[in-house]
């Protein structure tokens, strides 16, 4: 196994939410000897120091400071932490026919049929009563138990099943936790309450999401392929991860932004749509001695790489592709382009990410909807409307996107991790 494939591996286990994901980030780059920064207090920045800076539990931002920290040399490289699923409902428990069931709703664009039948649990964030009105215990929990499954119809119940049904997302899509006992109320709050060792009315709120418990495995006649959960968007957070840890340069700073909530449009206060990202940049550079007119100039000299996943052909379906274009897993990362600016990439960012991908021999495709399909959108075209620099769009291609496992070409794993890591070292 490549080491950028083992590290992925890991992280897909154990980002079961995007909490999930921030608290592994976190380890890595504890582990990497960086310094954690609070939002919330001055900062006191050296040259040649590595930092990350939490927020809100779900999102984080890590940056290194080169041995000439004061030039106008910015590079950045965001990706997201969130994924489409299903997430608990406040009052969750459901009680129908004798079993135990839990209310939910769909968060982003997810394929809901690949969420039948498939082993669930829980994962997130729990707000608790203590003895501070205005903070409240927060508590982050991933049940490792297989808690619940969302079973199909029976094909003699539902002769035209293979037609094609429309699942109803309020009424098709509760999971099942258990039978029902007579007499107990709330056995979901109860059973959440016994694993955080509080009561049931000691819960006063939460963020808990439904996550697929399929495990990361390879596939195909030469493991050309990694079949898992979470591909998107957990294979550009490695990266980035691997990158920011593992390479530097003597001038200028390096930055990653792993952001919140870009599956329902970006637009909170952790997401890509906020000024966190701007707000970082400039108290970075303040800490260098810029003055608020110089930190114009210096980010709109910055560059900015997002980094989400890309689609890859499906060969059952080669014509939902544009005709040219066709990118292939396995074959390399994809710089993605349109002319909607749903992929923020221009002609002069592009060519800055192919010269580098030439000089370090990064096998690289392009990808572009087709004309007459709308594609999905990405953080570079909310981030750079509030950060105006050069912007490239790239990710490695995938089958079944947003489906509760996706497929991605095992190489192409390193030929993301190559790009980000040449991109902050040359």
């Amino acid at each position: 196994m490549d080491r950028s494939e083992e590290a992925l591996f890991r992280l897909l286990e154990k980002g079961t939410s995007a909490v999930m994901v921030v608290r592994e980030a976190e380890a890595q780059l504890q582990a990497a000897g960086f310094e954690e920064l609070d939002y919330g207090k001055p900062w006191k920045l050296c040259e040649r120091g590595k930092y990350y800076v939490i927020c809100h539990d779900t999102s984080l931002f890590a940056f290194t400071i080169g041995e000439q920290a004061g030039t106008d040399d910015i590079r950045i490289a965001a990706a997201h932490t969130d994924f489409p699923c299903l997430r608990v409902k406040p009052c969750p428990d459901v009680n129908a026919g004798g079993y135990s069931q839990i209310n939910v709703e769909v968060y982003g664009g997810a394929i809901l049929n690949t969420w039948l039948d498939r082993p669930l649990s829980i994962s997130g964030r729990v707000a608790l009563a203590g003895e501070d009105v205005l903070h409240p215990e927060l508590r982050v929990i991933s049940v490792e138990q297989t808690l619940g499954v969302i079973p199909n119809l029976a094909i003699h119940m539902n002769r035209d099943v293979n037609k094609g049904i429309e699942l109803n997302k309020q009424t098709d899509l509760l999971p099942i936790l258990g039978l029902a006992s007579q007499g107990q109320e709330q056995p979901f709050l109860r059973f959440l309450a016994k694993e955080l060792e509080k009561e049931p009315e000691d819960i006063l709120d939460y963020e808990l999401w439904v996550y697929c418990q399929e495990k990361p495995r390879y596939a195909g006649m030469d493991r050309e392929f990694i079949l898992s959960p979470r591909l998107d968007n957990l294979t550009s957070v490695q990266a980035l991860l691997t990158a920011v840890t593992e390479n530097s340069r003597k001038k200028g700073i390096n930055v990653i932004a792993l952001f919140d909530h870009e599956e329902v449009g970006s637009r909170t206060k952790q997401g890509a749509g906020s000024m966190l990202l701007t707000n970082l940049l400039q108290r970075i550079l303040a800490c260098f001695g810029k003055s608020p007119a110089q930190w114009g100039e210096c980010l709109y000299n910055a560059f900015l790489l997002s980094v989400d996943v890309a689609h890859g052909l499906h060969p059952n379906k080669m014509g939902r592709m544009d005709i040219t274009n066709k990118p292939v897993l396995g074959k390399g990362l994809c710089i993605k382009e349109a002319s909607s600016q749903s992929y923020a990439t221009d002609c002069e960012a592009a060519a800055v990410i192919e010269q580098i991908c030439r000089k370090e021999k990064i096998p690289y495709q392009k990808f572009v909807n087709r004309s007459d399909l709308q594609g999905g959108g990405t953080l570079g075209a909310v981030a750079s409307s509030f950060l105006p620099v050069k912007t490239v769009d790239v990710g490695i291609p995938l089958l079944a996107m947003h489906s509760a496992v996706e497929t991605m070409g095992s190489r192409d794993m390193k030929s993301l991790t190559d790009l980000a890591g040449a991109y902050f070292r040359i």
